[in-house]
């Protein structure tokens, strides 16, 4: 139980942009959504937090993955994952869904290098949205096109993660603008400790409202399914949605020069996101 118990609190603290399981998701579901991302948000660690080499990394997940099957068939290690594995039974979620998280946190452990926007968009469709279609089997809502404009959602919030955490990434040795990008605009993803080097200002405002202007258009082309879900899913959606969209305008503000500060939402871009939820039609 204090594993489980554990897991628990660590969905409902550990740092995020987009509230998870909040009080305005009806409290039946509130339980299975923070077994969920705690599933998914320990693999995460195990792949990129710490100082543990690639193998153990992923030695990890695949003893984490091991696990959630073999609870699958009855043989459950703990009852964090006894508890994971019902919800994943009583709702009928696919297991592949999982499994293709826990692919996407295999290439962060092996370290993420995207040449194309189409390198990008596979480890979107691993990282985010298989999260998007689990709380759609969730609540019933997985028929029909709901499914691809999760998708749509779920990759926008996926880039918009990644152009608004530039900056720390930058510190870690991470890039996730595909070579492709870097190149459009006359520039190099070659990084330094200090930040991209090789590259000016204007270059760096040039790459990333191209980067925003992108990812708007997957909001947006995702966009009907706030209406599309059931009233008790809706308004988390609109929340989340609007939440992302507010971060692109708030990278918009700095002109798109993330490189050197990473844009925070604050308390009146939380009330200007609920507001927009509230009056969304």
């Amino acid at each position: 139980m204090q594993m489980e118990h554990d897991l628990e609190i660590l969905a409902t603290t550990h740092y995020e942009n987009f509230p998870v399981a909040s009080v305005f998701i009806p409290k039946r579901y509130r339980k299975a959504l923070r077994l969920i991302y705690a599933f998914a948000r320990v693999a995460d660690d195990f792949a990129d937090e710490g100082n543990a080499g690639v193998e153990e990394r992923l030695e990890r997940l695949d003893k984490w993955e091991t696990a959630l099957h073999d609870a699958l068939t009855g043989t459950a290690v703990n009852v964090f994952f006894q508890s994971l594995a019902e919800v994943i039974r009583n709702f009928e979620i696919p297991v592949k869904l999982f499994d293709d998280l826990l692919t996407a946190f295999r290439m962060d452990a092996r370290g993420l290098h995207c040449a194309t926007f189409d390198d990008l968009a596979f480890y979107c469709r691993h990282s985010a949205n298989p999260v998007g279609r689990i709380v759609l089997h969730l609540f019933g809502s997985a028929g029909g096109q709901n499914c691809l404009w999760a998708d749509d959602i779920c990759t926008a919030l996926q880039l918009t993660n990644f152009w608004q955490d530039i900056s720390v990434d930058i510190q870690k040795k991470r890039v996730y603008i595909p070579d492709e990008d870097f190149e459009r605009f006359g520039c190099s993803r070659k990084s330094s400790e200090a930040g991209l080097s090789g590259i000016t200002e204007q270059q760096c405002r040039l790459l990333m409202e191209f980067e925003v202007e992108r990812t708007r258009q997957l909001f947006t082309k995702g966009s009907p399914l706030l209406q599309s879900v059931d009233a008790k899913l809706s308004f988390q959606l609109k929340l989340t949605w609007y939440g992302g969209m507010r971060v692109l305008e708030k990278i918009e503000q700095r002109h798109g020069v993330t490189f050197y500060r990473r844009p925070a939402l604050n308390l009146f871009d939380t009330a200007l996101i609920f507001t927009r939820s509230l009056l969304h039609r």
